[in-house]
């Protein structure tokens, strides 16, 4: 631990200028790494492949006594996040170089300055200065978990590397996700839980015809807004102590007909629900399963339709107990305000690790992520890694059968 003092802000720019747009690395995981290792972090490169994806780089790095997937002695704190970014847009409309990582009027600019590179270098920098606080000894290990695949099919990246650390019989006790949180200012909100998505595409059949001999023809669309009508008119529930309603949305309605005198043959529907865990996905399946075929069998054998159902989430929650109220307290400490605890907004790779570990998440302030001219706030990046510092103090202050641990 005599590496010189890491400044998160600096290595929040040196990690920005890595154009590591999904799924492209663009040198970040190696920036990373190299800042890790000297603080003592075993790193390990992760190189993850599916059909018809992309090949996605990821960082492992620990540290603690013995090498990845040894026993430790005592609990495992995990930091976990992403290096890869969305795509830029219209650049012509940036103001700054989207990967210059300028510093203007104590902003710091570019992509993924808020989503979320900021965060990531907040993760190392909190940890040097608590195990040099420690002068180096720690009963327990820290670790990073860093994928190169959130922005893109989340496939090769978080999902992948969990089942590699637990084939290892490498454990965490709990984790910390650094996703941008925060609505306004800094302190504002903790995430303990996400919806779960599910995604319904609807394809009701007919017959091709001339408009002006309909009783040659079957018209597929009126069956579709029926369908769609039966479903929006449900109230799927009012939530709960910590879960919004959950809602469904269309989000496409499409016959691919640029005739005004065809009937079309087909009409297809896109449609997503954000649900809470007062539904799961198989009573959600079977619900729109049954209105589908509630308003074509009323039409006969001809009247078909194809239904495809695709999970992106499901809904979970890390309840609040010890684990969470250390956190919002050092949150509460780094910031002056005490955050409240949500499970707002869309998906992100906490979905995944919550099947191992009590997970939260909290980072920066969200407005400006995905957009043009992406900023963080200097100052409220070191207030970030201070923030981070303090979770790892009163994680590792906890009794043992009081912590994380005890809740997983």
């Amino acid at each position: 631990m005599n590496s010189a003092p890491l400044d998160p802000v600096r290595l929040a720019q040196d990690l920005i200028r890595c154009p590591s747009i999904t799924p492209q690395d663009g040198g970040a995981l190696g920036v990373l790494e190299a800042a890790l290792t000297p603080l003592g972090f075993r790193c390990e490169r992760l190189r993850f492949s599916a059909p018809g994806t992309p090949d996605v780089e990821n960082l492992y790095a620990r540290w603690g006594e013995g090498e990845i997937g040894a026993r430790q002695k005592g609990p495992t704190f995990c930091f976990a996040g992403h290096t890869d970014v969305v795509p830029l847009g219209d650049e012509a409309a940036w103001t700054v170089k989207p990967f210059g990582a300028e510093i203007i009027d104590g902003q710091l600019y570019g992509r993924g300055a808020s989503d979320m590179k900021s965060a990531i270098a907040a993760f190392a920098a909190a940890a040097q200065r608590f195990l040099a606080a420690r002068g180096g000894r720690l009963d327990g290990a820290i670790s990073l978990l860093i994928t190169g695949d959130e922005e893109g099919p989340a496939i090769n990246g978080t999902a992948k590397m969990l089942k590699w650390l637990a084939e290892r019989g490498e454990t965490l006790s709990a984790c910390v996700v650094g996703e941008p949180t925060n609505p306004f200012r800094l302190g504002d909100m903790i995430k303990i839980g996400r919806r779960g998505s599910l995604t319904a595409r609807i394809t009701v059949h007919g017959i091709q015809g001339h408009v002006g001999y309909p009783h040659l023809a079957d018209n597929p669309i009126p069956r579709l807004l029926d369908i769609l009508t039966l479903l929006k008119t449900r109230r799927l529930d009012r939530g709960n102590a910590h879960f919004e309603p959950s809602n469904l949305e269309i989000t496409s309605v499409d016959v691919g007909n640029p005739a005004n005198n065809v009937i079309p043959a087909a009409a297809r529907a896109v449609l997503n629900i954000r649900y809470n865990t007062e539904q799961t996905s198989a009573g959600l399946k079977s619900w729109i399963t049954r209105c589908c075929e509630a308003v074509c069998g009323r039409q006969g054998n001809q009247a078909r339709f194809d239904l495809i159902l695709e999970d992106g989430a499901m809904p979970f929650l890390t309840e609040p107990g010890p684990f969470v109220a250390a956190m919002a307290e050092a949150v509460r400490d780094g910031t002056g305000r005490m955050p409240e605890l949500s499970t707002t907004g869309g998906t992100s790779d906490a979905r995944f690790i919550q099947a191992y570990c009590p997970v939260v998440e909290f980072g920066l302030i969200g407005q400006t992520m995905h957009k043009v001219d992406e900023r963080a706030a200097v100052a409220d990046i070191e207030a970030l890694s201070r923030v981070y510092e303090g979770m790892l103090q009163r994680f590792f202050a906890m009794p043992a059968g009081h912590g994380a641990a005890a809740q997983s």
